[in-house]
């Protein structure tokens, strides 16, 4: 490993989905466990104060500044079947394997089970960070385990779903092991067998228009797809992180008091005497949709999803999202959470 393999002073304005200017300190691409464990004992060497962090795909972080750190890109790739039964079969894919590349992987070779998970943007070493769901299926209903690398030690470990602590859109490397480990593969546990689920607003919606069902899993995938492109602009074409906030999870009780006075407010029941409501019914309800602050606003689509168009700062972002948070809170007293993970730096240039 040498200095010549650590880019000082990286521009990582087009290695996130949103656009955010931002300028990694020090910049390095890995595409091996090896690289990335060698990578991590040089800078070790180097005796810097300065953290590691990972990047993947850019689609579920807020770059606010420049990063004062050693920014690390997971490009390892390769998908690989290790185990096999009558039921179900165990794919170990690398982190840096495009998610809907892998969905679609899944579906040609009739290996069920990610359908209602198409077109969610990012790779997949960062869909357990952030326990990736959609349409009434999430990851860790799939998930079997997964290796990272220590970032102190340069350790290669691996954790079962216990120890991944998986919650709505969290996990422990958000958490405590947050920045601590760099994931390297995810082993999925897939069924041979097709299990439709369509019991989802928006795809029983889908299908009820056509009047029709879903037979295949294909046919799950077609729909998610299509519905996903008629709501969620491309951040190949408008620069957004997907959905921005979580849903928020709320007490029976005070689902009820809303539902006095909201009763078109989206809602799901929960386990535990929970309710979760619908984050994009409140932000749209509120006003917010379609609306611009400067070079940031809210999608006319979806009110879930923040745009940026190129002009704008990480600081600009946050500031709408404050808005929108503190305004939400003030019409209904619920609290929203930002689904993305935040890294502040120093303000850049433009900022």
């Amino acid at each position: 490993m040498s200095l010549s393999s650590v880019i000082p002073h990286a521009d990582l304005t087009t290695m996130n989905t949103l656009a955010l200017p931002s300028q990694a300190a020090y910049f390095a691409s890995v595409d091996s466990v090896a690289q990335l464990q060698e990578t991590l004992k040089w800078w070790k060497s180097q005796r810097t104060s300065l953290p590691v962090m990972a990047l993947g795909g850019g689609s579920n972080l807020v770059l606010a500044g420049d990063i004062q750190r050693l920014v690390i890109k997971v490009d390892i790739q390769g998908r690989e079947e290790v185990q096999e039964d009558d039921q179900f079969v165990w794919l170990r894919i690398g982190a840096g394997e495009n998610w809907h590349d892998l969905v679609r992987h899944c579906m040609d070779f009739h290996l069920w089970g990610l359908e209602n998970l198409a077109l969610i943007p990012g790779n997949v070493g960062a869909a357990p960070i952030q326990n990736i769901g959609a349409y009434g299926v999430e990851l860790c209903e799939l998930f079997a385990e997964l290796t990272a690398v220590e970032i102190s030690s340069g350790v290669s470990v691996t954790f079962d779903r216990d120890a991944c602590h998986f919650g709505y859109r969290d996990s422990v490397f958000k958490q405590r092991l947050r920045d601590r480990y760099i994931i390297t593969s995810v082993t999925l546990k897939l069924r041979k067998e097709a299990d439709l689920c369509w019991h989802y607003p928006a795809l029983q919606q889908y299908f009820a228009e056509r009047e029709t069902e879903p037979e295949t899993p294909l046919d799950i995938f077609a729909a998610v797809c299509e519905v996903r492109r008629s709501k969620l602009p491309n951040p190949a074409e408008i620069a957004n992180a997907g959905s921005f906030f979580k849903n928020p999870v709320i007490s029976d009780a005070q689902y009820q008091q809303l539902q006095q006075r909201y009763p078109d407010m989206v809602a799901y029941p929960q386990a535990g005497g929970k309710v979760k409501l619908a984050a994009g019914w409140l932000i749209d309800q509120a006003g917010w949709r379609g609306r611009q602050q400067g070079a940031v606003g809210v999608h006319e689509r979806q009110a879930l999803v923040l745009t940026h168009d190129g002009c704008g700062t990480g600081a600009d972002l946050l500031a709408l999202a404050d808005d929108i948070k503190s305004d939400i809170y003030e019409r209904y007293g619920v609290e929203l959470e930002i689904e993305p993970r935040v890294y502040l730096g120093r303000p850049n240039a433009a900022e």
